[in-house]
């Protein structure tokens, strides 16, 4: 669990680190200039520290999968090698699905203004400046994102499933908030992440009004990453702990 808890802080290490300059110099000086290929690069960073989240929470979820339906079992199958060769995956996949999407970026021709109404370079924003038809590029994005983002997700269901299964299973009260209480951090990050991608993603962009697009982009560029320490860290008797010992709390 630790293991993958330090994979996401990198990912979140990522993309804050690609989005907020930008968003801290939009707000101060009422705007900021970047090259195409600065805009691109950012783009880049964003998908991957995005796709590997999606990756990185279904794991997660299979992770307290095995820890409460198959506790004998844990050990054996969520061992050192296991967790090393599945987050290098997640990474090689990640790489491959972000250049994807940003190398046919490369080939357009973007007519002016070139101004992006948005506080980060994001995929549709640029889409919206270039004067050929991007048609396909819209079509060959939405596949890649339904496969990245409702595969991982089903496991999650499917995981969770599982998962309230078993602990109906439990007879005590007591034992049965035990093991709850060992995937609730996870959970609510998992709600939080997807509630907001999916509504900016999935409904068509031209029926959201401008403003609420940017505040969910907001929640989920800015606002996760920052709760993401706080929830796991106030939810886990194992830090509890240690900052006991620390006498900082």
């Amino acid at each position: 669990m630790y293991f993958f808890i330090a994979q996401l802080s990198l990912c979140d290490i990522l993309l804050t680190t690609d989005i907020v300059p930008t968003l801290l110099l939009t707000v101060l000086y009422g705007g900021s200039s970047v090259t195409l290929i600065g805009c691109l690069l950012q783009l880049l960073f964003f998908i991957m520290s995005e796709t590997s989240e999606c990756l990185l929470l279904s794991v997660m979820s299979y992770d307290r999968f095995l820890a409460i339906c198959y506790p004998l079992r844990y050990n054996s199958i969520m061992n050192h090698m296991f967790c090393v060769l599945s987050v290098s995956i997640i990474w090689l996949i990640v790489f491959i699905i972000a250049l994807m999407d940003v190398i046919p970026m490369c080939y357009l021709y973007y007519c002016g203004p070139h101004i992006i109404d948005h506080f980060y370079c994001d995929l549709e924003p640029i889409l919206q400046l270039s004067c050929f038809d991007t048609s396909i590029i819209h079509i060959q994005i939405l596949i890649i994102g339904v496969v990245n983002g409702f595969c991982p997700f089903i496991i999650i269901v499917i995981s969770y499933v599982c998962i309230v299964i078993t602990i109906m299973k439990i007879p005590s009260n007591t034992g049965r908030h035990k093991a709850f209480s060992t995937c609730s951090s996870h959970l609510t990050v998992v709600f939080m992440f997807y509630g907001t991608l999916i509504t900016v993603y999935l409904f068509p962009t031209r029926g959201q009004s401008l403003t609420l697009s940017k505040v969910l982009s907001l929640i989920y560029t800015v606002l996760t990453p920052l709760l993401n320490p706080i929830i796991y860290t106030l939810r886990n008797k194992d830090f509890k702990e240690a900052l006991h010992k620390l006498n900082l709390v």
